[in-house]
């Protein structure tokens, strides 16, 4: 079994209005023996610190690769925010996306990034891609699912017509599998939005598709929610999910479980853990 985790933690912001890293460590252990942690929205500033080293020393034993969006110097220091992988199995490979940021006058927005990490699991090399989309800007979100969509095209065209590899340096060849591969994060989307629905049209190239994890294993059954549950000042439409797991075909025959837990208030948003029967 290869169980991922994916959890926006708010900088590790809890709804009672606490800092504590060791709940969102104490929860991610709770879930049970995770091989992969992706968690969105890490900061390392002069109030926070350094987040996405905090983090890590709660984990010894795993890979920490980090995936900010923003990285800046100013008056009050640096800044960093974004993504951050960890992993216990061996990482066979890492790349870090930008997503598109375009105009957007008059509205808030940030740029986004995807973390891109290939692990040697049991049943073979596994593609983990997280990352959080825009929630401020519609076709912010719209731009930066067509560009993982593009991400996921251009792993399986390398795959199809593979390039000319050296044996080591930096034109040696990189393990990036077309299918066995899962895109998780916080999406800022909810079920049946442009974007839920762009995200799973098929590829006119014959790329395996992907396909919302949930759905594949609970046909019959709503998502739960992944927000909103505690957190009714942000979230006051109340309850609902905007976090996914989408996985290609091949993959979505070999999943086990996915849950969400529901009873932490350790951040405004809940924890996802998928379980693949290598």
């Amino acid at each position: 079994m290869t169980t991922v985790v994916s959890w926006n933690v708010q900088a590790g912001l809890g709804v009672d209005g606490r800092v504590d890293f060791e709940r969102i460590a104490a929860v991610v252990r709770a879930i049970g023996d995770t091989d992969v942690i992706c968690l969105q929205e890490i900061e390392h500033s002069a109030a926070a610190g350094d987040q996405f080293a905090a983090v890590a020393t709660l984990f010894p034993g795993y890979a920490r690769i980090d995936g900010p969006s923003i990285e800046r110097n100013g008056s009050d220091g640096p800044y960093r925010f974004g993504n951050l992988v960890l992993s216990r199995l061996p990482v066979l490979s890492a790349l870090r996306h930008l997503l598109p940021w375009p105009p957007a006058p008059g509205i808030k927005h940030m740029p986004r990034q995807a973390t891109e990490v290939t692990v040697a699991a049991a049943g073979g090399p596994l593609r983990v891609v997280t990352t959080h989309l825009e929630y401020h800007a519609e076709h912010h979100r719209m731009a930066q699912v067509a560009r993982l969509r593009e991400l996921h095209d251009e792993a399986a065209a390398q795959i199809r017509a593979p390039a000319q590899a050296l044996a080591s340096g930096p034109y040696a060849g990189l393990v990036r599998p077309d299918r066995r591969a899962l895109f998780c994060g916080d999406f800022n989307m909810e079920l049946g939005w442009p974007e839920y629905d762009a995200m799973l049209k098929p590829f006119e190239s014959g790329t395996p598709a992907l396909v919302d994890a949930w759905t594949a294993l609970y046909p019959e059954r709503p998502h739960d929610p992944t927000c909103g549950i505690f957190d009714h000042k942000q979230w006051p439409a109340g309850a609902h999910c905007r976090d996914f797991f989408f996985v290609t075909e091949d993959l979505a025959a070999k999943l086990a479980a996915l849950t969400v837990d529901v009873a932490t208030d350790a951040s405004d948003h809940q924890p996802l853990a998928l379980v693949i029967a290598d």
